[in-house]
């Protein structure tokens, strides 16, 4: 690496990526923090919840297919797959009657570990990608637990 590199060539996480990341933590653990400050908004917190993981968990997908669409022969199960977290997450918020604390919130954390899973082994992220996913998984579903708890 030579003084002119960017920071990201020595593996590090791109501040303004970082930032961004972190503060997308922010609605994964305020809204159970919410719940338990706020009892009466406690059901209003968790859908809250689970639409910003099934966000989430889409826009995941969608940076996956943008890998792959850079490729001069995309692979096709590439593409097909990175659809999944986003079929996922529809069918687990559009699924009338799915109890929000015992069946929606912890399907979504683990819809998120998975996808956190392709992407730490994958080669086309840059080097930093494992790192920040593996953290901001981390946070996810951290606040994904403890608002099936609450």
């Amino acid at each position: 690496m030579t003084s002119a590199d960017p920071p990201e060539a020595a593996g590090r996480i791109p501040r303004v990526v970082l930032a961004w990341g972190l503060a997308g933590l922010i609605p994964f653990l305020g809204l159970p923090v919410l719940a338990l400050a706020a009892p009466g908004l406690e059901g209003l917190a968790d859908r809250a919840l689970g639409f910003y993981a099934a966000v989430i968990l889409s826009f995941l997908g969608g940076a996956r297919w943008g890998l792959e669409i850079r490729s001069e022969r995309p692979d096709p199960g590439v593409i097909a797959l990175s659809m999944v977290p986003s079929v996922a997450a529809w069918v687990l918020i559009a699924s009338p009657g799915l109890p929000i604390n015992t069946l929606q919130l912890p399907a979504l954390a683990t819809a998120l570990a998975l996808s956190w899973l392709w992407d730490i082994r994958s080669e086309r992220p840059p080097p930093w990608f494992a790192r920040l996913r593996s953290l901001l998984t981390a946070g996810a579903v951290a606040g994904l637990a403890a608002g099936a708890l609450s």
